[in-house]
């Protein structure tokens, strides 16, 4: 197992968690605009999946290529400070009328990508395994 990514997995759960309860109970007095409240739960949603990601990373750390499970641990990781950040980000902009927010928009997707390029890391690692 791999030490590091398992207590980044567990902090990047726990956060979650936290951003989710915020999101059931105080977002919504914050801002009833639906598409804020849904891009904030796809940021919760996305992080908490991809904090599992890396916690099974860390696992597969005893079964798997290192080397590429190291790449996808990185990429998860950078996936969801772009992916979730980049939402949380706007929703805090948003609610406090910020007119500039449109350059965050960009980070979402990027994140995405580094995402499913983690989740891609994983097969090699898996296939290269003798």
């Amino acid at each position: 197992m791999h030490k590091s990514y398992a207590v980044t997995a567990a902090m990047l759960g726990a956060s979650g968690v936290a951003l989710g309860a915020f999101g059931a109970h105080g977002l919504q007095k914050l801002t009833t605009d639906p598409a804020i409240i849904h891009s904030y739960q796809t940021g919760v949603e996305y992080q908490l999946y991809h904090a599992l990601a890396l916690l099974g990373i860390a696992i597969l750390f005893k079964f798997a290529d290192v080397k590429f499970l190291r790449i996808a641990g990185m990429l998860m990781v950078a996936g969801i400070i772009c992916f979730s950040g980049s939402l949380y980000l706007l929703t805090i902009l948003k609610i406090n009328g910020a007119a500039n927010y449109k350059w965050v928009g960009p980070i979402t997707p990027l994140g995405g990508i580094l995402m499913i390029a983690g989740w891609l890391c994983i097969v090699p690692a898996i296939m290269r395994k003798k």
